[in-house]
């Protein structure tokens, strides 16, 4: 089985190289490395090339999730393809191995690995990732498939490339698809990955807006003012038991305030998705114009953090 690991990358150059060094320190080492770099202007490009990567620089302005990673298949030739985020640090030299040996029991479209947090990660944080990525063979409900560590059978790509309808939420869409179609996802606790984000309360707007407007194209049903209203208090209990529990005063604080701004932030994405597709609109761009003009700093991740959607 030819395996081929494609990186995106921006401006990271605080930890691509320890994701590469963790990467060339595999078990497996026999794949062919793609670094999809979107306008770095910090060192990550002099690291990428120091690690023997091939580099395939596009425009910032060009950066669309759906349109990069079905370059990125084109751009390889593995029969299977390993997607790892340049913040996305391996920490066992099994990982790859384990992830690439889910396909080994047939009719596997694609794998994803399981994603511990930083050790600077806030409680909030630490506490969605252990929901979304258990230690358990059973993935949470809400994760189909994540793609800072995951990977995919190019014949069932071929099938079905990445959607481009929106900016954001291709994993989940592509996952959604293989289920649909007959394919099995498998989710590998022990393909173990270093990955979160600390974010902001606008980072939080921004990642939340732009998967209210994919949950639109993937999900259907309209936006619902008391759907995210019962869903922002049942997400915030969960927030105050723990912090509670742990004597956090400033997660206490903090919790209603960051679900209130991740609900809200939805509702907008998702009605621009609804309206997008009532008036037949066909600019995928848009939900990314209205996350880089009011919250730019949204998009220095080029990810979709699927445990930001922990409800």
């Amino acid at each position: 089985m030819k395996v081929s690991v494609v990186m995106r990358s921006k401006n990271c150059d605080w930890v691509i190289g320890e994701a590469l060094a963790a990467l060339r320190s595999q078990t497996v080492s026999d794949f062919e490395l793609l670094v999809v770099d979107s306008g770095s202007t910090d060192r990550s490009l002099e690291l990428s090339e120091a690690y023997s990567a091939r580099v395939l620089e596009i425009p910032p302005d060009d950066y669309h999730p759906g349109n990069v990673l079905n370059r990125a298949m084109a751009e390889t030739t593995g029969d299977v393809v390993v997607f790892q985020n340049a913040d996305a640090v391996p920490l066992s030299p099994n990982s790859l191995a384990n992830l690439l040996a889910a396909f080994d029991g047939g009719n596997v479209a694609a794998a994803f690995g399981r994603q511990l947090p930083r050790p600077d990660a806030e409680l909030w944080v630490s506490r969605e990732y252990k929901a979304s990525f258990p230690d358990s063979n059973r993935p949470a409900p809400w994760i189909v498939l994540s793609f800072p560590f995951a990977a995919v059978r190019r014949s069932a790509w071929l099938e079905h490339p990445f959607y481009s309808d929106c900016w954001g939420s291709e994993d989940t869409e592509w996952g959604a698809w293989a289920l649909r179609a007959g394919w099995r996802v498998k989710y590998v606790p022990n393909a173990i990955v270093m990955h979160s984000h600390n974010y902001s309360l606008r980072q939080i707007w921004g990642r939340r807006f732009i998967e209210g407007e994919a949950d639109a194209y993937v999900c259907g049903g309209r936006p619902n003012i008391r759907t995210s209203v019962r869903s922002g208090v049942a997400a915030c209990w969960k927030d105050v038991k723990l912090s509670l529990q742990l004597g956090s005063v400033r997660a206490l604080c903090l919790s209603p305030v960051r679900r209130i701004v991740g609900e809200w932030g939805e509702y907008r994405g998702r009605k621009l998705g609804t309206d997008r597709l009532l008036k037949g609109c066909k600019d995928s761009r848009n939900g990314q114009r209205v996350v880089m003009a009011n919250h730019e700093s949204v998009v220095t991740h080029n990810d979709s953090d699927a445990a930001a959607r922990t409800q």
